[in-house]
């Protein structure tokens, strides 16, 4: 392995760590920390295993700036493959949260005075499930789920309008400084790919992503690294791509749904909205440029990068 090489390969782990330590860090400050990272060999591994997934899902991208990459074969990739990293990302949450609240001592109430007439005492609170904790902790509590999908569904169909808005007007714009080699000649091969995939596959990447994203960027990642740092993850989660306009169109939706959550205080409206937005891409969206690309519309193939 050349010295090139394995910086490609140990820079983006660096930044996954980095981010992974400063998760650590701003959890404590905000009073997030788990109480089972009391033990140390708990709250390294729930460390390792987050940067680890920031690593392969996140960061890993990055080492192939610069570097001609190879055509890619996704006659290889199976249907399993497609969900391996909304995978990872579920055993790295799940593995922090375990090892932050699983098997651990509620700490026992100080003794109170006995007093001098005897009262019946209080009825006991009942102890708080590991489910619920799960719950509070990741945003999955609301007062009316089914209310925050509704308005989820709303908010989606308002995002798909401002970020085609937006993508077009900084189109537009890049179009007039920077000229005609600023904007995408052709969609990624990876949505021309995945655009061919059989309909309930597209379904269900859809709702993995509106699900396992905004669960781990928004639910677990946001709380404790706040919304910039999560953004910017998020976008470099979408980089494997391979076409930097695509990234413009992913920022501002990541900020909206960064937001609604903020506005919400539950993750349910987001996956919602992300999920309907994905659905409406790869199922009606993406399909019909690639039919307007085959007649060579002008600019088809720059809209395509706000997906």
């Amino acid at each position: 392995m050349s010295p090139a090489d394995l910086l490609r390969l140990t820079v983006p782990a660096g930044l996954a760590f980095l981010v992974a330590f400063v998760l650590d860090r701003q959890s404590a400050r905000k009073g997030l920390l788990p109480p089972g990272f009391a033990v140390p060999w708990r709250r390294a591994l729930a460390t390792t295993a987050v940067a680890g997934v920031l690593w392969i899902g996140v960061t890993l991208p990055l080492g192939t700036i610069g570097k001609t990459a190879a055509p890619a074969d996704f006659s290889q990739i199976s249907t399993p493959q497609l969900f391996l990293l909304h995978f990872l990302m579920v055993a790295a949450g799940l593995t922090w949260f375990l090892l932050g609240f699983a098997g651990v001592a509620v700490d026992p109430i100080e003794a109170e005075p006995i007093p001098a007439v005897s009262v019946p005492p209080p009825p006991a609170s009942p102890p708080v499930s590991l489910a619920r904790r799960f719950a509070e902790q990741l945003g999955f509590v609301a007062p009316s789920i089914p209310r925050e999908i509704g308005l989820g569904v709303l908010l989606g169909i308002a995002a798909w309008v401002v970020v085609l808005v937006g993508v077009m007007v900084i189109g537009l714009i890049l179009l007039r400084v920077m000229g005609e080699d600023a904007l995408p000649k052709a969609p990624p091969e990876m949505v021309i790919w995945i655009a061919a995939l059989p309909l309930l596959v597209r379904l269900a990447i859809s709702l993995s992503a509106g699900v396992v994203e905004e669960w781990f960027f928004r639910g677990f990642l946001q709380p404790r690294v706040g919304i910039l740092l999560s953004t910017s993850l998020f976008v470099l989660a979408h980089f494997a791509y391979g076409q930097p306009f695509m990234l413009v169109g992913v920022t501002i939706l990541s900020l909206i749904y960064a937001l609604l959550v903020r506005w919400r205080q539950n993750i349910w409206p987001a996956m919602a909205a992300h999920a309907l937005f994905d659905g409406v891409q790869l199922l009606v969206v993406i399909p019909g440029f690639l039919k307007l690309m085959q007649t060579k519309a002008p600019g088809a193939a720059a809209l395509l990068g706000f997906w």
